[in-house]
C-alpha cells in the first residue's frame, strides 16, 4: 500500500510529467489560459491515460509473449488514438461547450507525449496492473495540478505590465520555467516520508 501511495505522490509532485519530465508541453502552454479549459483538458487527459493503461497492459503482455515487443510504440499510439477519438465523440455529444473550448487541443491528446510516456513508463518499470493504473492516475493528477497552477499564474500575468519584447510566448515560457523550478522543492519527499524502501 505504501508503494502505491509513493507512486501517486511521485506522479503528482516529484516526477510530474509536465514540470519535471516536460511531457505534454503543447496543451500545457496552449490550454492553460483559462482555468475551466485547463481543468477540462486535464480531466480528458486523466481519462485517456487510465483508459490507455488499462487497454495497453494486456496488449503489451500479448506482444511480449509473441516476441513482438518491438511493436509496442506503434501499437500504443494506435490504441491511444482510438481512445482519444472515443473521448472526443463523447465530449462533442454530451459536453459541447467544453468540446468547443478545447478546440484543436482535444485531438492533440493523441500526440500528447504525456499519455504515451506514462504507458511506456509502466512497461519499462514492469509495474503490475494496479501499480500501472495508480502511476497513470498520479501522472494524470500531476498533469492537472500543473495545468491548474499555470492557469492561475497566467491569469495573474494578464494584470501585469509586461515589457513589449517579453509579451506573448516569451513571458509564458519564463513563467512556465519558474513554476517548473518550484517543483524542485519536492525532490526527496518520497524518501523523507519513508514511502519507498
Amino acid at each position: 500500500m505504501k508503494y502505491l501511495i509513493a507512486l501517486l505522490v511521485m506522479g503528482l509532485l516529484t516526477n510530474n510529467f509536465v514540470l519535471s519530465k516536460f511531457y505534454g508541453i503543447c496543451p500545457f502552454l496552449g490550454v492553460s489560459k483559462k482555468l475551466n479549459t485547463a481543468v477540462g483538458m486535464s480531466a480528458a487527459v486523466i481519462v485517456v491515460m487510465l483508459m490507455a493503461t488499462a487497454a495497453t497492459y494486456p496488449i503489451n503482455k500479448l506482444l511480449v509473449n509473441h516476441d513482438l515487443a518491438f511493436l509496442q510504440t506503434v501499437v500504443f499510439i494506435l490504441v491511444i488514438a482510438a481512445l482519444v477519438q472515443m473521448v472526443e465523440i463523447v465530449l462533442k455529444k454530451f459536453m459541447k461547450p467544453l468540446y468547443n473550448a478545447l478546440g484543436i487541443y482535444l485531438p492533440l491528446i493523441t500526440t500528447n507525449c504525456a499519455v504515451l510516456g506514462v504507458v511506456l513508463l509502466n512497461v519499462q518499470e514492469e509495474y503490475t496492473f494496479i501499480q500501472a493504473m495508480v502511476n497513470s492516475l498520479g501522472a494524470g493528477l500531476g498533469f492537472m495540478l500543473a495545468m491548474v497552477l499555470f492557469a492561475g499564474v497566467r491569469g495573474k500575468m494578464e494584470d501585469c505590465d509586461v515589457p513589449e519584447f517579453l509579451q506573448g510566448l516569451p513571458i509564458t515560457l519564463i513563467a512556465a520555467s519558474l513554476v517548473s523550478l518550484s517543483f524542485l522543492g519536492f525532490s526527496g519527499i518520497i524518501e523523507g516520508m519513508g514511502l519507498l524502501g
